[in-house]
């Protein structure tokens, strides 16, 4: 009893410093080394400003969606926010009231992956909701869409394509690679800027997929593996890339766990509780600008934003 207090207290301390210092944060990112120009200028256009988050973890993770998206969004000028939510119900999966939520906090589409099912009472969004997508290479029969178009306030509008994939990951699904050019068949040719979320364990399909949809998609993204990756770029054919975008949540854990809990696990072989960790919480992802008529990228920036106030 007294160390479940203890715990108790523990994360709420740690989610009140969170509370007191995002701010701060926010506004003290590095800034780009050569910072794209959003104003109309040369090309005579606006280019669309995109943040995408890495898996957010349980309520530390939720925390700091909900404390840092509005002060980024109002700081960068950013028209679209997509995050990856598969882990942010206790660690495995999202509930309706989450999803919810994250909608209120101000992300506007939303990715899954192999906990996409966990919580039973998500199936219906996901059967009703244009704001979340499922990996398109799941069977045809699951619930959810293969993509969704969001139309953003500026005007051009946005397709997300999510995708799972094959080493490694369970359940077994359909080739990622030949999914995705079913899918892109399918969007409106009006349509320009297409993301893909490509949530796989091993680096060699992600990075695959990037060369795949190079100059046919404006930003392909890894998730899953927690652990953000220094490979952001734009490619040869205007094709934003990065293995990673890493994990929002905390990273005083294992991947967003309890390190005591896995080291346990670890050491013993016997099976432990991976509760969700509480300490040093980062949000982390990238922003990318991207020219809304060709749907090609202009710049990529990794950022991270911790609950000490320090870019990392």
């Amino acid at each position: 009893m007294l160390a479940s207090v203890a715990e108790s207290r523990q994360e709420a301390a740690a989610e009140s410093r969170w509370f007191l210092r995002a701010a701060a944060a926010v506004l003290i990112l590095p800034a780009p080394l050569d910072p794209p120009d959003r104003a109309a200028g040369k090309r005579g256009r606006v280019d669309l400003t995109l943040l995408c988050i890495g898996d957010v973890v349980g309520k530390p993770g939720r925390s700091a969606v909900a404390q840092a998206v509005p002060r980024l969004v109002q700081a960068r000028q950013i028209d679209c926010v997509i995050a990856n939510v598969e882990n942010a119900a206790a660690g495995s999966g999202l509930t309706a009231e989450l999803y919810r939520q994250f909608l209120l906090h101000g992300v506007h589409l939303m990715t899954l992956g192999d906990h996409i099912y966990r919580r039973g009472d998500l199936v219906r969004v996901l059967a009703e909701s244009d704001r979340l997508v499922r990996p398109a290479n799941y069977p045809r029969a699951a619930a959810g869409r293969a993509f969704t178009v969001f139309e953003t306030a500026a005007g051009p509008r946005v397709a997300l394509i999510s995708l799972q994939g094959r080493l490694f990951m369970k359940p077994p699904c359909d080739c990622p690679y030949h999914a995705v050019d079913e899918v892109l068949k399918q969007l409106p040719p009006e349509v320009k800027v297409i993301v893909v979320d490509m949530h796989a364990e091993a680096t060699s399909e992600k990075i695959a997929l990037g060369w795949h949809l190079n100059g046919r998609a404006s930003l392909v993204f890894g998730t899953h593996t927690h652990v953000p990756t220094a490979d952001e770029r734009v490619l040869d054919q205007g094709t934003a890339y990065i293995t990673d975008l890493g994990m929002t949540g905390p990273y005083d854990g294992v991947l967003g766990r309890r390190k005591d809990r896995v080291l346990q696990a670890l050491l013993t072989g016997m099976p432990a509780p991976f509760d969700v960790a509480v300490g040093d919480v980062r949000l982390c992802g990238v922003l990318v600008t991207v020219d809304p008529e060709t749907g090609r990228a202009h710049h990529i920036e990794r950022i991270c934003v911790n609950e000490n106030a320090e870019p990392v």
